[in-house]
């Protein structure tokens, strides 16, 4: 019995060990990642064997690198930090998304095209070298470009007919429009914000739900990239529910703003959807970070939310974070719908985004009857890119296994 307990004390004494080590690694990621991320391309690209470029464009070069990797932490400190100024996290942000486009290819295609190039006998190393230097860059400027215009443009609408077992035949063609993240920032995007709400209004919801990260800012200082969200149009409610950049950014401020503009905030409350006899319960949380935030009142509660409701019910519920799904179909819910991982936004940040949510992106499964839809965001947090992962507005269709055959 000695033995094993003293075992397990082991054990426990080395875990704890392996925790402390990673927490201290963390610590200094913030220091250790803009290093790599300017280091790796600047090596690969400029100074790397068998490059030989003549020393003007070896010292210019380095210097672009180090100015970069100097310049962006600081811009970025200015501009999301307590000085919070637009200007810097334009900077800040716009160097990056650069660096780490930049960063990805000239490590994936400089690597593979050093090979192919190699293998297949094609000029000496330093032609080698400087072929896949100018195609790493003509590929990164490329995709910078493509990324950018995605980002900025009006997203396209995603239509998707989703069925719900115990959904009633009431309620069969229920029009639920999905927008979040909009992440109203330093770059005025009010035009794209009132675009984007006039497409939202062609779509003829019934209910449309936006599942928070509405800026990085407070509501005072972003209300007029905000404002249009006070022409959306739905017939039977427009509701919101907070993500976890509000509370970086006076949260309540938030609420109070939605409120003003005619949404219903669903802060761990539901509301009723009725028709033809049928009713659906629409509930809400407040984003998982809300308890830390030392916000008074704020913290997810799904039992809150779903108080006083009937069981029997189907329930749609809005969380910000995928990752709320476990206890969504603990609770019985039949369709989560989230936001948060903008899709991974710049690839391949999407492989980091899926050790964090159980989901990337589009309509998922959760135990027995827990759909979970994530949507990739309608705007962009940050670097104004987006690669691989285009942004979207979403029509879900309500379909209810009772309806009556299409003729």
């Amino acid at each position: 019995m000695t033995d094993t307990s003293e075992t397990r004390s082991a054990d426990s004494a080395a875990h704890e060990t392996q925790r402390s080590r990673l927490h201290r690694l963390m610590r200094y990621l913030p220091l250790i990642a803009p290093v790599l991320l300017w280091a790796v391309p600047c090596w690969l690209l400029l100074l790397h064997t068998g490059q030989h470029w003549p020393l003007p464009v070896t010292l210019a070069g380095t210097a672009l690198f180090a100015l970069g990797l100097i310049g962006m932490p600081l811009a970025m400190v200015r501009g999301h930090g307590r000085r919070q100024q637009d200007w810097a996290a334009i900077v800040g942000d716009t160097l990056l998304g650069t660096i780490w486009v930049l960063f990805t290819w000239s490590v994936l295609l400089g690597v593979l095209l050093r090979l192919a190039l190699t293998v297949s006998g094609v000029g000496d190393g330093q032609d080698r070298a400087r072929i896949v230097t100018w195609a790493v860059l003509g590929a990164a400027a490329v995709l910078l470009a493509w990324g950018y215009a995605e980002a900025r443009r009006v997203p396209r609408v995603r239509r998707l007919d989703v069925q719900l077992p115990r959904l009633g035949a009431g309620l069969d063609g229920t029009r639920v429009v999905l927008i979040t993240d909009t992440h109203y920032g330093p770059l005025d995007r009010a035009r794209w914000s009132a675009r984007v709400c006039e497409t939202v209004n062609t779509l003829k919801a019934d209910l449309v739900c936006h599942t928070g990260d509405i800026a990085d800012g407070t509501a005072e200082r972003r209300r007029a990239q905000a404002a249009p969200l006070g022409t959306v149009q739905a017939t039977r409610a427009r509701v919101y529910v907070t993500g976890n950049h509000e509370y970086y950014s006076e949260a309540q401020g938030w609420v109070d703003l939605m409120d003003e503009l005619g949404w219903e905030p669903l802060r761990n409350r539901h509301l009723l959807l009725e028709r033809g006899g049928d009713i659906l319960v629409v509930a809400g949380v407040d984003d998982v970070t809300a308890e830390s935030s030392g916000l008074a009142g704020h913290g997810a509660h799904l039992a809150g939310a779903l108080h006083g409701t009937d069981p029997d019910h189907p329930v749609l519920l809005l969380a910000h974070q995928p990752k709320f799904v476990d206890r969504a179909a603990a609770g019985g819910v039949d369709l989560q719908l989230s936001g948060h991982t903008h899709g991974g936004q710049i690839w391949p940040f999407h492989h980091l985004v899926r050790i964090d949510q159980p989901a990337l992106a589009g309509l998922s499964r959760h135990g027995t009857r827990t759909l979970l839809y994530t949507s990739r965001g309608t705007g962009f947090w940050g670097p104004p890119f987006r690669v691989f992962a285009p942004s979207e507005i979403t029509l879900l269709v309500l379909r209810s296994p009772q309806r009556p055959p299409t003729p």
